[in-house]
């Protein structure tokens, strides 16, 4: 198995995890979660940017500034996914 199709299975798992979790307003406040830049498929971001204010309107995959929430730690194992801080 090549490191692209395991990097595209880790992808689509965390994607289905963030699914099923619920959506992005009830994960927010969840603890051990944390936003995970660059890693969004198009149209499944979840929450706006400078560019839109809405869940669901990312316009490309992997745009570097669309984020979705993954568990903690996730983020820094998937190829293209930086963890978004909080400004100070």
């Amino acid at each position: 198995m090549k490191n692209s199709d395991l990097t595209k299975g880790a992808l689509a798992t965390v994607l289905a995890m963030g699914m099923a979790v619920g959506s992005g307003a009830a994960v927010a406040g969840k603890k051990g979660m944390e936003k995970c830049m660059g890693i969004a498929k198009k149209g499944m971001n979840d929450c706006g940017t400078s560019k839109h204010a809405c869940s669901g309107q990312s316009k490309v995959d992997g745009a570097p500034d669309e984020w979705v929430y993954v568990p903690k730690g996730t983020c820094n194992k998937i190829v293209g996914g930086v963890v978004k801080t909080k400004k100070k």
